[in-house]
């Protein structure tokens, strides 16, 4: 009987667990590097493919371009890393805004190639912390 009583509080803590900052920079690399794939149009490339690791996440040329023309299609990707513009003119807030509702600080979407994003709080804001942490 009484375990019944305490269910949903355990349901509660194991739903909702408390994150370190080490844990919550986990979070955001791994939504970063292995769901969102950031690094694909955000990271260059070297003549063998693979990713410039020393300017992980500092914009690129993108490769792909649609067949037809398309209005507002960009060909490069800013640098998303802490020292970078988009920080100086957006902040943490505006970046934040970006990642949950899909809109810019202007409130207005991203132009192509970029997604619409709309994530939950919690998911933005380890984002934003593992940006944050790269120089």
């Amino acid at each position: 009987m009484t375990f019944l009583k305490l269910a949903p509080v355990w349901t509660f803590l194991l739903a909702y667990p408390a994150f370190s900052q080490s844990d919550t920079l986990a979070r955001g690399k791994y939504l970063v590097e292995e769901v969102a794939r950031c690094q694909e149009c955000h990271t260059p490339r070297l003549a063998d493919g693979k990713f410039d690791d020393t300017k992980w996440l500092k914009g690129a040329t993108l490769k792909t371009q649609p067949i037809e023309e398309m209005k507002g299609w960009h060909k490069t990707s800013p640098d998303l890393t802490s020292t970078s513009r988009l920080w100086e003119r957006w902040k943490d807030q505006g970046i934040l805004k970006f990642l949950t509702t899909g809109l810019n600080p202007n409130g207005k979407p991203a132009d192509a190639p970029m997604p619409m994003y709309t994530m939950r709080q919690e998911d933005a804001a380890a984002i934003v912390a593992y940006l944050k942490s790269l120089k």
